[in-house]
C-alpha cells in the first residue's frame, strides 16, 4: 500500500516532464518522441537504475498504446481531405509493404549475412510507417492535401499488413497457397468490422441522451477499442478495424464532437508519451552501441532503396509526378511502431531478436532526426508546400431531446469565406436560426443585417429534420462565400 503513492507520484512527474518536453522540442526543432525516449533511458538501468526487461509486457502495452494512437488518428482524419488520395494510400499501405519487405530482406540477407527468415523479419518490422509521427508532423507541415491524405491513409492502414507479416515470420507459420488468402481475409474482415462497428456506434451515440458531456468521448473511444478486440478474437486485423471505426465515427455527426476530438487528442498524446518512455526504459545503451552499424545499414537500405522502390512500383497506376513520388519516398516516417513490432519475435524467444530490437532503436532515432528535420524544407524545395489555407469552420452539436432539435456551436476560422457575409445571406433551411453571436467575448442577438466576422462563435438551433442540411449550408458558405450555390459548392 505504501508503494502506491510513490508509483502514482513518479508516473505524474514523468507525465508532466513529457508534456513540458513538447514545448522544448518545438523550440529546439527536435521531434518530441526522441525526448520521450530520452526520459525513459534516464529512468532506466543507465540512469536512475530502474531495471525493466519484460519483452512480453512491453509488447502488450505497446500494442495497447498503438490502438489508442490509431483511434485518435482515425477520429481526426477528415474523409473529405483523404478521399482523393484513397487509391494511392491503399497501394502504399499494401503493395508497397510487400515490396519493402522483399527488397529490405534481400538486401540485409546479403549485407548483414542474415538467414532468410531473419532478414525478411527485419524487412517486415521496418515496412510500417508510424501513425503518430505522420499525424503529428504532416498535419502541421503545410503539405498539400493529396500527399498528406495518402500518407495518413498509409500510416493508418499499413500497421495491419506489417503486423500480420511479423507474426507469420516470428511464429514460423507455414508459407503455402493458403497464406495470401489468410491475409486477404484478415484485412477484409478487419475493414468490415471497422465499418460496421463504427456505423453502429455513431447511430447509438446520436440517439443516446447521456447525462454528462464527458461520457460521449469515453463511449466513442470504447467503440474503437471494441473494434480492435472483436477483430483479434475473430482472427481478423484488429488494428485495421480500430482505425476504420475511428474514421467512420470521426466523420459522423456525433454529439459534442469537438469534446470527443479533444479527448482523443489528449489520449493519443498520453499513449505516445507512455509508449516512448516505456521503450526508452526497455532500451540498454550498452547494447545499442553494439548495434549502431547494423542499424545504420538497415536505415540506409530502407531510406535509399526499399522505400523509393516500393513507392515507385506501387504508385505506377496513379502516374504521380516525380516530385510527389520523391516526397512520398522521403516521408515514410518511422517511430514506435517498428520497435513494438520488433518486440513480437523477442517475446517469442526467436534467436537474433534482441539484435533486431536494438538495431531498430538506433534506426528510429537516426531516421527521426534526419527525416523530421528535412521533410518540410524538402517539400518547399520541390514546390509541394501548400500555401496557408483557412481551416474549415468547427461545428459542434448538442442534442436538445425534449425539443426535438440540436444546438450547433460554430467557430468561424481566420480566412473563412463566412467573413463579411450578412446573416440574411446565409439562407439557412427553414427550421434553423442563428440565435446568438459571440464576438470578442461579448454576445448579442443577431439581425438579418448583422455581418459575420472571423473568430465569431455562433449558436445555431436546428430541428432534427434540417440539422444535416444546416451544417452543409454553413460549410458551403465557409468554403465558397455567399454565392456558394452558384459555384456548385454543396458543403459535403
Amino acid at each position: 500500500m505504501d508503494e502506491l503513492p510513490v508509483v502514482l507520484g513518479s508516473g505524474a512527474v514523468v507525465l508532466l516532464a513529457a508534456v513540458l518536453a513538447v514545448r522544448v522540442s518545438i523550440r529546439l526543432g527536435l521531434p518530441s518522441l526522441l525526448l520521450y525516449l530520452g526520459i525513459g533511458v534516464l529512468i532506466g538501468e543507465s540512469g536512475l537504475g530502474v531495471q525493466f526487461d519484460n519483452a512480453t509486457l512491453t509488447q502488450s502495452l505497446g500494442l495497447a498504446a498503438l490502438v489508442m494512437i490509431l483511434t485518435e488518428g482515425g477520429l481526426t482524419t477528415r474523409w473529405a481531405a483523404v478521399k482523393p488520395a484513397l487509391g494511392a494510400g491503399i497501394a502504399l499501405s499494401t503493395v508497397a509493404v510487400v515490396i519493402s519487405i522483399a527488397v529490405t530482406g534481400a538486401a540485409l540477407h546479403w549485407l548483414l549475412d542474415l538467414d532468410w527468415r531473419m532478414a525478411l523479419l527485419w524487412g517486415a518490422v521496418l515496412s510500417s510507417t508510424d501513425a503518430a509521427a505522420v499525424f503529428s508532423v504532416l498535419r502541421s507541415a503545410g503539405i498539400g492535401k493529396r500527399l498528406t491524405g495518402a500518407l495518413e491513409i498509409e500510416s493508418g492502414i499499413n500497421d495491419a499488413p506489417a503486423y500480420i507479416a511479423v507474426v507469420v515470420l516470428a511464429t514460423g507459420t507455414t508459407v503455402d497457397w493458403s497464406l495470401p488468402l489468410l491475409v486477404v481475409y484478415e484485412l477484409a474482415a478487419g475493414l468490415a468490422l471497422g465499418l460496421v462497428l463504427g456505423w453502429l456506434g455513431a447511430q447509438a451515440l446520436r440517439r443516446a441522451a447521456l447525462p454528462a458531456t464527458g461520457l460521449y468521448p469515453l463511449a466513442t473511444v470504447a467503440v474503437c477499442v471494441i473494434a480492435y478486440s472483436s477483430g483479434q478474437l475473430l482472427h481478423a486485423s484488429g488494428l485495421l478495424a480500430t482505425y476504420v471505426a475511428g474514421v467512420v465515427l470521426g466523420n459522423s455527426r456525433l454529439p459534442h464532437r469537438s469534446d470527443t476530438l479533444s479527448f482523443a487528442e489528449g489520449l493519443g498524446w498520453l499513449a505516445q508519451i507512455g509508449l516512448f518512455v516505456l521503450l526508452g526504459l526497455f532500451a540498454s545503451p550498452e547494447r545499442l552501441l553494439a548495434t549502431i552499424v547494423p542499424g545504420l545499414v538497415a536505415g540506409a537500405v530502407v531510406l535509399l532503396l526499399a522505400r523509393p522502390l516500393s513507392v515507385l512500383l506501387s504508385l505506377l497506376p496513379f502516374r504521380l509526378p516525380w516530385r510527389e513520388q520523391l516526397f512520398l519516398s522521403w516521408a515514410g516516417l518511422r517511430g514506435a511502431v517498428p520497435i513494438v513490432l520488433a518486440m513480437i519475435p523477442l517475446a517469442a524467444g526467436l534467436p537474433g531478436a534482441q539484435q533486431l530490437v536494438d538495431a531498430v532503436f538506433v534506426l528510429v532515432i537516426v531516421l527521426t532526426l534526419l527525416q523530421g528535420a528535412t521533410l518540410t524544407p524538402l517539400a518547399r524545395l520541390l514546390g509541394l508546400a501548400a500555401d496557408t489555407e483557412a481551416k474549415e469552420i468547427q461545428v459542434d452539436a448538442a442534442p436538445l431531446d425534449e425539443l426535438g432539435a440540436e444546438l450547433l456551436q460554430v467557430r468561424i476560422q481566420p480566412g473563412s469565406r463566412l467573413h463579411g457575409v450578412y446573416l440574411s445571406e446565409l439562407r439557412l433551411p427553414a427550421g434553423a436560426t442563428v440565435s446568438l453571436v459571440v464576438r470578442e467575448g461579448t454576445g448579442f442577438t443577431p439581425q438579418g443585417t448583422s455581418r459575420l466576422q472571423e473568430r465569431d462563435q455562433l449558436l445555431v438551433v436546428a430541428t432534427e429534420q434540417v440539422r444535416d442540411a444546416t451544417e452543409r449550408r454553413l460549410r458551403a458558405v465557409d468554403r465558397a462565400g455567399r454565392l456558394a450555390r452558384w459555384k456548385g459548392e454543396s458543403g459535403r
